[in-house]
């Protein structure tokens, strides 16, 4: 039963994708206008994720060293990978879809292949333990959803293109739920390094392709407003650490 639960619960978790979905009911040009917030908001949940979750976690389980190589390799691929797209959609100098939101879906997609993990091995501990965990999973990924909607968007994706493939990244967790049953024991070693690796693509993204879109952002209201976004996206994943989640 615990394959059953952990499928079912990924399968939830991934709907949550669809939050994106309130953005349809809103205006155009208010649209517009908030988008860049919410870029903002998933630079700093995506920093601060990486920070505050993902390379602690991954440090209790591997020396420093491996751990720090691990996200450099990360950081290196997303990299590497970002040369790829650049050359693939935007070689002959237009791009209307930007590479940052192709390197956005890859990262979330890691991250949701480890939060199946992190619920498949939950579900097989307990029942209690695994909704338990499901539930943190939850309150962690709204904010982050609506902000992956945000960045697909304002990288040029349409609004059903970004809500189609957002939730394709969020079935990733039902094949991290898969690994993480049947290899529950075995993939422990392999968990850590998807750890770090995400930790290093997040840090890559929101550094090389975020936060220069919001220096793009004219006038002191609009900069001003979006950096306290960015750092209410680190609050709320340094107060999420703080409570448990």
């Amino acid at each position: 039963m615990a394959l059953v639960y952990s499928l079912v619960s990924t399968f939830l978790v991934s709907l949550l994708s669809f939050v994106g979905a309130l953005a349809l009911v809103i205006k155009g040009g208010l649209l517009q206008e908030v988008l860049f917030l919410l870029v903002a908001f998933s630079a700093g949940t995506m920093i601060g994720g990486a920070f505050f979750h993902l390379v602690p976690e991954a440090l209790e389980m591997l020396p420093a060293d491996m751990v720090f190589i691990y996200l450099l390799a990360g950081f290196t691929f997303f990299f590497l990978l970002e040369k790829y797209l650049y050359w693939r959609h935007c070689h002959d100098g237009h791009c209307d879809v930007h590479a940052f939101t192709y390197l956005n879906l890859i990262g979330d997609g890691f991250h949701n292949f480890l939060d199946g993990l992190v619920i498949a091995g939950a579900f097989c501990v307990s029942v209690k333990i695994g909704i338990i965990t499901t539930i943190a999973v939850v309150f962690h990924e709204i904010p982050q959803e609506l902000g992956d909607f945000g960045v697909l968007i304002y990288g040029g994706f349409t609004r059903v293109r970004a809500l189609f493939f957002n939730f394709l990244s969020g079935l990733t967790s039902m094949l991290g739920a898969l690994v993480g049953y049947f290899l529950v024991q075995a993939v422990s070693g392999l968990s850590v390094f998807f750890l770090a690796l995400t930790a290093g693509g997040f840090l890559y993204v929101a550094s090389s392709d975020l936060i220069p879109e919001l220096h793009k952002q004219k006038g002191f209201r609009r900069s001003t407003v979006s950096f306290l976004v960015f750092v209410a996206g680190l609050i709320f994943m340094w107060v999420s650490k703080r409570m448990g989640v």
